[in-house]
Formats: structure tokens, sequence, C-alpha cells
């Protein structure tokens, strides 16, 4: 028989806070095989401009819409885009657990990333919030799918990395 596990508000939260923390130190050390295990097989990871977002439009500046999908970006910016290197720190704030049903979690974190170049200053590189749909699993909790929505109408140059 298998055993059920129940989830109480803190848990969720402390497994929650520790998922994006993990997530935000794979990003800024730049371990993007690391990366993509934060997902489910069938994912959707979306960078979106807030207007795009709340009107309801469709175009985002990168959509990955499954794990495959994640692999053949790691593999881009390993081997195929070329770019001035960066170094980024993102500041996350704490989660809001919107909802919780069954193994699928709902939530949501403002989040800042700093963009610092090799001879130069740190800078606001992008800010916004995450939308997330979270799966617990055996394997701890996976995104099913992370929308960053982010503020600004303009970004600079390009957006290499994850956010």
């Amino acid at each position: 028989m298998e055993t059920k596990i129940i989830h109480d508000a803190n848990t969720t939260l402390l497994d929650v806070v520790r998922l994006y923390s993990d997530y935000a130190a794979a990003v800024d050390s730049a371990d993007w095989n690391r990366w993509v295990e934060f997902f489910i097989e069938e994912c959707e990871y979306k960078i979106q401009p807030r207007e795009n977002f709340e009107r309801g439009f469709p175009l985002s500046t990168l959509a990955l819409l499954s794990k495959n999908m994640l692999k053949d970006r790691v593999f881009g910016i390993h081997e195929t885009l070329y770019h001035d290197p960066y170094y980024q720190r993102h500041v996350v704030g704490l989660p809001l657990i919107r909802g919780e049903q069954d193994d699928i979690i709902v939530a949501e974190a403002n989040y800042a990333v700093f963009r610092t170049k090799l001879s130069g200053e740190s800078t606001v590189f992008n800010v916004g919030r995450y939308l997330d749909r979270i799966q617990r699993s055996q394997d701890g909790l996976k995104f099913i799918s992370r929308l960053c929505i982010y503020d600004s109408e303009m970004i600079p140059n390009s957006i290499i990395y994850p956010i």
C-alpha cells in the first residue's frame, strides 16, 4: 500500500523556497545542464514582456515548450551563440503560494537579475515575476511551467541565459 504524504502550508512554502533558491544558484553559476533538470519532460519555459502577458498576446522573447527544447538552448549557449560573456545574479523574493491541488503547486515570486560584464559594472538586467506551476514528485519539485514576465518593454540587446 502506497502512503500518501500530506504537505501543510509551511512545508509547501519551504519546499518552494528551496526550489527557487536552487534554481537561482544553478543559473547564477551557469550550470545549464542542472537548469534543465528543474523541469518535467513536457514543460513550458517562457520569457515574456508584461504588456503581452496582460493583454493575452502569445508573443514571447523566448518560448521553450519541452525539456528537449531546453536542452537545445543549452547546446546553443555552449556551441552556437556568440556573445559578450557576462555573469548574472538573481535576487528572488519570497514566493506566494496561490494554490495547491493534488501534487500541483501554483506559485509566484518577484525577481531581479543583475548582469556583470567581465570588463564592466553590474547593472540591472531584468526585473519581473515568475508565474509557476510546479509538480511534486518522488524526485522533488519540478517545474511544469515557468513564465518569466518581465516589467520593461525594452531589454538590452538579447537574452542569452535563462532568467
